[in-house]
């Protein structure tokens, strides 16, 4: 067939079936049910305790996306599916799959009302959703973390602040390519018993302090060769994050490196799909704002940083990486 063809339309519309379909799928077990190699539908159903038909049309729909295998009727693990679907170390993305599922889908429904009104949808939560919220978000956090160490080269930095961020794991990941490196902490009051419970728990106790502080207004001080300041720009106005650089710059030695990591709208010829959606994601949630990178290149220049590079991390938001100037 030559000329336009609704493919890509077509599948852009029916990509709710195949979340909720891997939503499923993970919730059943399916994927660590196949952590040790091929299973028919018949064992697969055996294990998860779900019917033949629904282990068969929840295997197809994920052989279908790539995420397994199937030969002579046994399916197996794609090695994508291996590494962050069947429960292995703390990359292993089931937990933020449920947030997706029991959090994040719903609220979604409210987008229409969104779009129409300008205003988030409303977060109706308890303790047990907002743990897994949390849950979901630290573990999605844990794979930015995890990225960043494969994707940028710690060893040539010494004194590390780690200003505003929702997780530790990324300075814990320098601090593990590193042995030379110390991290001071400077996060809100509220996360400072569980970063210094995930300090502890890594074994890094002598080499980080932590400061409580809320990051809007927060003065670290010092004189840092390398910052990093993840994900937090979304989570502030523009005044605020220009002040939240500018205190950053001023904890910096010249010459410093700075982390900035969030999703970002780029001026591309084809915007970045994971920034674009989750520009949506982030506002229908709780009205926070993806900003355009352009935007932000500006904020780094008025507050002394000169932008150097991007970073596009897979399945992650993207690092802009700038000079103390």
């Amino acid at each position: 067939m030559t000329g336009p063809t609704p493919d890509r339309i077509v599948d852009i519309a029916i990509g709710y079936m195949g979340a909720k379909q891997l939503f499923a799928a993970s919730r059943i077990g399916l994927f660590t049910a196949l952590a040790d190699g091929p299973r028919s539908v018949a064992d697969l159903a055996a294990s998860t305790g779900v019917s033949e038909q629904l282990v068969r049309i929840l295997a197809d729909a994920m052989n279908a996306k790539g995420l397994l295998d199937r030969t002579d009727g046994a399916y197996s693990l794609a090695e994508d599916s291996a590494a962050y679907l069947a429960g292995a170390g703390d990359t292993d993305l089931a937990p933020f799959l449920t947030f997706l599922n029991d959090i994040s889908y719903g609220h979604w429904l409210q987008f229409d009302t969104t779009v129409d009104t300008g205003k988030p949808g409303e977060l109706q939560m308890n303790e047990a959703r907002w743990g897994t919220f949390m849950a979901g978000v630290m573990r999605y956090n844990a794979l930015h973390a995890a990225m960043l160490a494969r994707g940028f080269d710690f060893t040539p930095y010494r004194s590390m602040l780690d200003l505003g961020g929702l997780s530790p794991e990324f300075a814990l990941g320098a601090l593990r390519a590193n042995a030379d490196l110390s991290v001071k902490f400077v996060f809100a009051p509220d996360f400072e018993q569980a970063v210094t419970d995930a300090v502890a728990a890594a074994g890094f106790a002598e080499r980080a302090t932590v400061e409580p502080a809320p990051t809007e207004t927060a003065t670290p001080g010092g004189d840092h060769d390398i910052v990093m300041v993840n994900h937090v720009i979304h989570r502030f106005t523009a005044e605020q994050n220009q002040t939240i650089l500018a205190n950053a710059r001023a904890a910096a030695s010249d010459g410093a490196t700075l982390l900035l990591l969030d999703f970002f709208l780029d001026d591309d010829a084809r915007q970045r799909p994971i920034d674009a959606l989750h520009a949506g994601e982030y506002f229908v949630i709780d009205g926070t704002v993806v900003y355009p990178e352009a935007v932000v290149r500006g904020w780094l220049e008025a507050t002394g940083w000169r932008a150097r590079e991007v970073i596009a991390l897979p399945g992650s938001p993207r690092v802009l990486v700038a000079d103390a100037v």
